[in-house]
């Protein structure tokens, strides 16, 4: 890509920028962002904004790495997580909400959206999972905690693709800006 996709112009910010951007106007209470590859440089874009900056050393191990680092940062009065990625923009903050508000009404544990029959991002789970995604899923990523777990996972469908989209190449940052431009 170049430079870190994370960096990557995104309206008048970066993609990174307009998840947080879009993170802060919604009801969460604090935002932890995790920085691996280029941390140093993507931690001097995010100057000034109300944030918890970490820093996972392990990154080259793979998303769970990060979370797991996300994890052992928070307080223990914590009562839930939402795990977004730095590289979805189309992520709003209504959707945000949206899944907070069916999170909190769901008697599951565990949410994840749904669009079209796929399992998308963010994913919000129950602090009581804390310890077993610090230790568990090495191979299989929280994808394992939803399988682990079936009987206290709700799906809560979602009319935008934005969940099941992120940025991982040139196509897929062509393909998001087409769809934002749209």
């Amino acid at each position: 890509m170049g430079v870190p996709k994370q960096l990557l112009p995104w309206r008048t910010t970066t993609v990174l920028g307009e998840v947080l951007d879009q993170l802060g106007r919604s009801t969460l209470d604090e935002i932890y962002v995790v920085l691996g590859h280029e941390g140093e440089r993507v931690a001097a874009e995010l100057a000034g904004r109300r944030i918890h900056l970490l820093t996972n050393p392990d990154y080259h191990c793979g998303m769970l790495s990060s979370v797991r680092c996300g994890l052992r940062a928070l307080p223990p009065t914590c009562e839930a997580v939402m795990v977004v990625l730095g590289d979805q923009p189309a992520i709003t903050a209504e959707l945000i909400d949206i899944l907070i508000n069916a999170f909190r009404s769901a008697d599951k544990g565990i949410l994840v959206p749904l669009h079209d029959g796929k399992r998308g991002h963010p994913l919000l789970f129950s602090a009581r999972y804390r310890q077993e995604i610090l230790s568990c899923y090495d191979a299989v990523g929280l994808r394992g905690l939803l399988l682990a777990h079936p009987d206290d996972v709700c799906e809560l469908g979602v009319s935008t693709a934005a969940v099941l989209s992120d940025i991982d190449n040139p196509d897929d940052y062509r393909r998001e800006l087409e769809r934002w431009e749209g």
